[in-house]
């Protein structure tokens, strides 16, 4: 089990997530910013237009989504 924050996550603010994989943190994480997104909270609102510009550019995703993989593989366990 790992886990991260909102932040480190690219999001906006310190809520955690606690995952056994990448791929079930990425789920977490997608619907924290749903429910953000629901609420309108700026902060995150503002990271989605962000992550939004960057899904225009060609393979951008991709090489962020696999910094973040990184990012999670090098957390310590907790």
């Amino acid at each position: 089990m790992k886990t991260m924050s909102c932040n480190q996550l690219g999001g906006a603010c310190d809520q955690t997530f606690s995952a056994e994989t990448f791929e079930e943190m990425a789920e977490l994480s997608k619907a924290h910013g749903m429910e953000m997104f629901q609420k309108q909270d700026e902060a995150h609102l503002k990271v989605m237009g962000e992550m939004k510009a960057l899904m225009e550019k060609p393979g951008a995703m991709e090489e962020w989504f696999a910094a973040k993989r990184k990012e999670f593989e090098d957390q310590p366990d907790d």
